[in-house]
């Protein structure tokens, strides 16, 4: 039966560009699916190792300019006469690098954040999401500054005589983001039920009872954070090369925000949640701006919203509905003749 429902929800998502004609509601939708990715990169590290970061937009950030100037090409002038220059690569090849150097920043700040705990850790997260909007605020020479990168090339996949795609558009780049968002999704479902996923439940769960039966603290939590930075370098790049253009806004704290709103709201600590989450508080403000009412009163509504969620469903909403299904689960199996007695003789 849930084999089913996935099935029946991946044609549903495949299909949502077939009828959808508004390109601005896909707009929405892509977007929405960037930061669902991003989402659930988070919820591998605060729902699954119990550590807030604060600090996610970062790599978000990182992987979006990393992405972008391995694509443009940069030059950079690090001594008088030492000239450092890249010329452009593909656009796949940009990407590669964003994650792999969002995974090695995800590297560094874990060895260093983690000798710390609780409040220090949000801090150094804080911090280092800081220092890197100042200098992609203030290096000119490579990230323009205030003033963006822009005509950021899409991403185009070539195989001489075989295939010829390029990612342009709000249907190609809607496709992009899904397939990425599912790739994710199944890396992080990989992980959390490995034995190293198991290492990171039972440090959320009691640290000093995993460290006294030998799983290396620091380890595991280092590999979180590598795999959840990694992954949001990913959405970061996915993001530069839809939008084709950006700018050190990238690094705002409210997409960090948003981040958390997604993985708390719809359940941390599960797979589904920060995907749950995602719909509905993505979606949510398009839905409250076709009502026509004021702006402020739409955020207003937001939030409301938001404070019910979490007051009435602490744990989030996905599990707050798993009871439910679990006892249509048991309904259902019990309508379920025994495998002994003929489903004809069941019926009479």
């Amino acid at each position: 039966m849930r084999r089913l429902a996935t099935i029946a929800g991946l044609a549903f998502l495949f299909s949502i560009p077939l009828w959808l004609g508004n390109f601005y509601l896909l707009h929405v939708c892509i977007i929405t699916g960037i930061f669902i990715i991003a989402a659930m990169s988070l919820n591998l590290l605060l729902g699954y190792t119990g550590q807030l970061s604060l600090g996610q937009a970062a790599f978000f950030g990182i992987g979006a300019y990393v992405s972008s100037l391995a694509s443009l090409g940069f030059e950079v002038h690090l001594l008088p006469d030492w000239l450092v220059t890249v010329d452009p690569k593909p656009v796949w090849f940009g990407m590669a690098c964003a994650v792999v150097v969002t995974g090695l920043c995800g590297w560094a700040i874990g060895r260093i954040a983690f000798k710390v705990r609780g409040a220090y850790f949000v801090i150094v997260t804080i911090s280092f999401a800081e220092v890197v909007r100042l200098v992609a605020l203030n290096w000119d020479e490579l990230t323009q500054g205030p003033m963006a990168l822009n005509n950021i090339p899409p991403l185009s996949l070539v195989i001489p005589g075989l295939l010829d795609i390029t990612f342009i558009g709000k249907v190609a780049n809607y496709y992009l983001v899904l397939v990425f968002a599912i790739l994710s999704y199944g890396i992080i479902a990989r992980l959390v039920r490995s034995r190293a996923g198991r290492a990171m439940i039972a440090l959320k769960e009691n640290e000093a009872l995993a460290a006294s039966v030998g799983i290396d603290v620091t380890k595991y939590l280092v590999l979180a954070t590598v795999m959840s930075a990694a992954i949001a370098g990913a959405a970061g790049a996915l993001y530069a090369h839809y939008v084709r253009i950006v700018d050190p806004n990238v690094f705002l704290f409210i997409y960090t925000v948003t981040m958390v709103i997604m993985v708390v709201a719809g359940g941390k600590g599960t797979l589904a949640g920060p995907v749950v989450g995602g719909v509905i508080f993505g979606l949510l403000p398009e839905g409250l701006r076709s009502l026509a009412i004021a702006p402020e009163v739409q955020w207003i509504v937001y939030g409301i919203l938001m404070i019910l969620v979490v007051y009435l469903l602490p744990q989030g909403i996905v599990p707050a509905l798993r009871p439910f299904l679990q006892h249509r689960r048991h309904l259902d199996a019990q309508k379920q003749p025994p495998a002994d007695i003929p489903a004809s003789e069941a019926m009479s």
